[in-house]
Formats: C-alpha cells, sequence, structure tokens
C-alpha cells in the first residue's frame, strides 16, 4: 500500500484554503504545513486543519517534511516560489498562471529537470466535461476544417473584488502589474489554457485593449479587450474578454465553426452544451459540471482542483503521467505574454 502523500501550501487566501480542504480530506495525502505572510491566518490554519503554520516559505522549507508544495501565492510571486520549493528537493504544483514571463517559467524548468522534480500547472478546467467532450470531438476531427473560433469571458471584478476592507487591510495585490499581470493572466488564463489545448498555438496576432472602470482600483492598462489570431494548425480565432461587467459574471463561452458543424459551449464558465450541430453525430449525455469556485462577492472558474491534486498522487505513485506539464504552464503565459505586448503601444 502505498505511503500518503505530503503536501504543504504556501499562500492562505482563497485558492489555498481550497487546496488545504482539499488535501485534508484525500486518504491519500498528508497536508503537513501552511505558510503565510500574513498573521491573521494562522488561527484558522492551525484550528480548522491542525498544522503547523510558518510566516515564510523560508521557515517551512526549512522544515524538510514535504514532498510536494502548493503555490497558491499571488501572481507574481510563483516563479520565486517554485524555484524556491525546487531547491529544496520538493516537486510542486502551481497555481495559474505558472509566472508572468516566458523566462521565469523557463527557469522552473530547467531547475526541476536538474533535480529530477515535478511540476504540476492547475489548469482545472481541462476537467470540465464540456472540455473533454471538446478535446475529444477535435481530435476525432469531427467538426472537420477548423474555420473560426471565438472565446468570450465578460466577468465582474469590481472594487469589491480590488479595494474591499480586507484586501486593504492586508495589502492586496489584485490589480498591481508586478504581482496580478492582467485580466488575461488573472481570470482568463484558464480559457487561454483551453484555447491552447484544443487547437494549438496562435500567430498573427492584432490587439484592442482599454481600462474602462477599472483606473481608480488598478495600475493594469486594461480591463477588457479585444483580441484577434490565426492559429499555426488553420483558422482564424478572436478572444474577447472583460472584467468591466456589473454586479456579476456575464459568461465565458467558446463557438467553434468547422467544415462538418458547429458547437458552442457556453455559461459563466463554460459549462453548459448550448449548440450542437454536426454532420452524421449524436450529442452524447455529458456529466454534470461542478460548480463555480464560490469567493462570496464574486465567482470564478470550476471547482475542479480535486481532479489536479488526484493527478499529482497518481503521478507521483506510478499511476498516472501529469495532466498540465511546466511546458504547457509556460505556453500559456508565453501566449499571454506576447498578446500583452501590444497592449503596451496603446
Amino acid at each position: 500500500m502505498p505511503q500518503k502523500v505530503k503536501f504543504a501550501i504556501v499562500g492562505f487566501g482563497h485558492i489555498g484554503k481550497r487546496h488545504a480542504k482539499i488535501l485534508y480530506d484525500h486518504p491519500d495525502a498528508e497536508l503537513t504545513a501552511i505558510a503565510d505572510i500574513n498573521p491573521l491566518q494562522e488561527d484558522g490554519a492551525a484550528k480548522r486543519f491542525r498544522v503547523s503554520f510558518f510566516p515564510s516559505i523560508e521557515d517551512l522549507l526549512a522544515q524538510k517534511d514535504n514532498q510536494v508544495i502548493s503555490i497558491c501565492t499571488p501572481n507574481g510571486l510563483h516563479t520565486a516560489h517554485a524555484l524556491a520549493a525546487l531547491e529544496s528537493g520538493c516537486h510542486v504544483v502551481v497555481e495559474k498562471p505558472m509566472g508572468l514571463t516566458k523566462v521565469e517559467c523557463e527557469q522552473v524548468i530547467i531547475k526541476s529537470q536538474q533535480i529530477s522534480k515535478y511540476v504540476f500547472c492547475v489548469m482545472q478546467n481541462r476537467y470540465s466535461p464540456p472540455s473533454r467532450w471538446l478535446k475529444t470531438i477535435i481530435e476525432e476531427s469531427r467538426l472537420g476544417k477548423i474555420y473560426m473560433v471565438q472565446i468570450n469571458c465578460y466577468w465582474n471584478r469590481d472594487d469589491r473584488y480590488y479595494i474591499s476592507e480586507n484586501n486593504a487591510a492586508i495589502g492586496s495585490w489584485k490589480g498591481s502589474n508586478a504581482m496580478d499581470g492582467g485580466p488575461l493572466f488573472t481570470q482568463f488564463s484558464h480559457f487561454i489554457d483551453i484555447m491552447y489545448w484544443l487547437f494549438g498555438d496562435i500567430t498573427d496576432i492584432a490587439a484592442r485593449f482599454k481600462n474602462n472602470n477599472h483606473l481608480h482600483s488598478t495600475e493594469l492598462k486594461d480591463d477588457s479587450g479585444i483580441i484577434s489570431f490565426h492559429f499555426v494548425n488553420g483558422g482564424m480565432g478572436c478572444f474577447n474578454y472583460s472584467t468591466s461587467v456589473w454586479d456579476s459574471n456575464l459568461e465565458s463561452s467558446m463557438t467553434i465553426i468547422g467544415e462538418k458543424g458547429s458547437v458552442k459551449v457556453g455559461g459563466q464558465y463554460m459549462e453548459k452544451i448550448e449548440y450542437c450541430h454536426i454532420s452524421n453525430y449524436e450529442m452524447p449525455s455529458l456529466p454534470a459540471s461542478n460548480p463555480a469556485n464560490d469567493y462570496g462577492t464574486y465567482q470564478g472558474s470550476a471547482a475542479n482542483h480535486h481532479f489536479v491534486i488526484q493527478n499529482v498522487i497518481d503521478t507521483l505513485n506510478g499511476k498516472a503521467t501529469i495532466a498540465t506539464n511546466a511546458g504547457e504552464g509556460m505556453k500559456v503565459v508565453e501566449i499571454i505574454e506576447r498578446i500583452y505586448r501590444l497592449r503596451k503601444n496603446q
């Protein structure tokens, strides 16, 4: 019988708490420690999960009692914390995005190869039934040649997210250039990942950006954008996004027009098949999607983190391979980085 895999968590915000709950409840995992620079988190970590709490990643890594470090800190710290965890001899689970630049991500990949440790990138939307279904019909060429793909991500992120009393009290990273990076990194990298996973790389990028209603709350040049491109493998696409939607999320959708049919996956986070009309094809019955991650004043993507953790455990026990490896995580960052280079001139 395999031994439990020992995990520690760095960063105990919304996502860190989600990791902790899944690990604490998992029969094949042992949550050993939590680190966060906010001392107010210590009481909750100690009481709820009965683990050691450390005020920094350095203090946590000094304990030498972990196999896997889950990096749940702000975007701008992901690569530095991943490198520190690898230096200590641990495998790494890193939340999206893997980093804010391709160069940073390359450093993590090189270090992981030097010490033969795994880097697991959290892209949990791949596990949603509609996403898996799309992957199947694309791989089976059910749609024939891909002519056009349109992705729309229209969400709400207002002052409740950026400058709430709680965020101000602890010094929020949200909306900063150095720690956040922009909506394509923080809110919508999951959907860039799904696009890349299904259709591959993009080229001939053109884009327009605007900050409609976040100039007072962020340093970012954009809260909305319209991006057009061609896929290297054929077909053209566009990615439209905004965090300016009033009060609550509107949609995350993907429409695919192909030689032999058309499909649309919609809902708030691509959890519903809204249209399927494919030559000589009958739409199968899919399992229900998991609900969105609910953070009180806003919602995120599907609550599929348990699949990610299971993949880590199965991979380390020799029962599976990495579902989203560091190379794929870096590719998503590189695509966003290329898109955002166009933002600098606007």
